[in-house]
């Protein structure tokens, strides 16, 4: 198991350390790294308010700030869903180290491989992405800065902040500092939202693959070690303990599936409310913009990110919801009918199970599938065209 831990869920393992959210660090380190990440938070937030207290009654100034704050709100909130679930989310890795000793067969161990590469490979890709795209989004505050030294004008192009905020002095005396302030906290808060979306990704990987681990031994329940299906009848339940076992694999799988919902279903609420409301005020902001291109080019940069994250999240969703149901359809496909009749009772067990498919929901209202993913893209240009008929 060390050698799984050390390959495939290092990266997650090394991300949910720095930001404090690996269930098994020492309290100590886990208060020392919170502290800083608060802080951090605190030096951004503190100037997105100060914004805000700026705009006075401009509804336009206001919606620029929200698309700023709201995005610390859910880093914010994806800190305070991992420590206030702590020893759930503890739970969850305690199960995950579990079930692969569990594995019976080299063919068992391949498909919890494939799976967990899976969560290895989004946990790197995702990092990259997320840490290039934030610095990109940052970086381009720096062209008009770059253009003046390089291309000089007559007068001063428009200074262009690196996100909406108010530091009490003049931007354009010191901008070189609050830029590197920006990139530095933001890169940093940015890592909070990592660690929090790639434990998700690992954990739901982990229970598609206990429910593609659960379908292949019911496939396999009457074949030999030679890979073929016995001519024998289970007439006397010689099987039917080894059934037993896998319904009892097949309900864990439904219970880990559950106590995931259960951990991420109040935050997940309240996340897809502001990725709605800050999508619809993105794109108006991107309506009303003038003639300035960068601008323009920053709050598509903006939301493509903001699609992204919600489809990755989506797509998790619908692969949760697919895996539970296909187990159903390799328990018709395999070789059932050799069972004893008492045995078959229990198979039908699991088949009425697989009827209501495991899902991850937001408040138990959104369920988080591709299905899903449109119907808030079409929200957020319903609420979009609102807002523009007030301007």
């Amino acid at each position: 198991m060390d050698i799984t831990w050390n390959h495939y869920y290092n990266v997650v393992y090394k991300i949910s350390s720095v930001t404090g959210a690996w269930p098994y660090m020492k309290p100590g380190a886990r208060i020392f790294r919170l502290t800083i990440l608060t802080i951090t938070l605190l030096t951004i937030f503190v100037p997105q308010i100060a914004y805000q207290s700026t705009c006075k009654k401009d509804i336009y100034c206001t919606f620029e700030a929200s698309t700023s704050y709201l995005l610390t709100v859910v880093a914010l909130l994806k800190m305070c869903t991992i420590q206030l679930n702590i020893s759930t989310i503890r739970n969850l890795t305690r199960h995950l180290s579990v079930d692969w000793d569990e594995v019976e067969n080299p063919e068992e161990y391949k498909i919890m491989k494939s799976y967990a590469e899976n969560s290895r490979r989004f946990s790197l890709i995702y990092t990259v992405y997320c840490v290039m795209a934030t610095s990109t989004f940052m970086c381009t505050s720096l062209i008009p800065f770059a253009l003046d030294f390089m291309l000089p004008l007559n007068q001063s192009r428009p200074v262009i902040p690196p996100y909406p905020g108010y530091y009490f002095v003049d931007i354009r005396e010191y901008f070189l500092p609050i830029f590197w302030h920006s990139l530095v906290a933001w890169d940093i808060v940015i890592v909070i939202v990592i660690a929090h979306d790639c434990m998700y990704v690992t954990y739901v990987e982990h229970v598609c693959s206990l429910f593609a681990v659960t379908g292949h031994r019911f496939e396999r329940l009457f074949y030999n070690d030679c890979d073929q299906l016995t001519n024998i009848v289970d007439l006397h339940d010689v099987y039917h303990k080894r059934i037993s076992f896998i319904v009892h694999i097949h309900r864990k799988s439904i219970q880990f599936a559950e106590l995931l919902e259960n951990t991420y279903c109040i935050p997940f609420a309240i996340q897809i409310f502001i990725i709605t409301t800050d999508m619809s005020v993105t794109l108006l902001q991107l309506s009303q913009q003038g003639g300035l291109i960068l601008e323009k080019i920053r709050y598509v940069l903006y939301i493509i990110g903001q699609l992204i994250h919600l489809f990755l999240f989506s797509l998790e969703g619908q692969k949760l919801i697919d895996h539970s149901l296909q187990t159903r359809d390799k328990i018709y496909n395999s070789a059932w009918y050799k069972a004893s009749v008492r045995s078959q009772k229990l198979i039908m067990m699991v088949m009425v199970k697989c009827l209501r498919p495991s899902f991850l929901s937001a408040g138990k209202i959104y369920i988080f599938s591709l299905e899903s993913f449109t119907w808030v893209l079409q929200a957020s240009m319903s609420y979009f065209t609102v807002l523009a008929s007030f301007q």
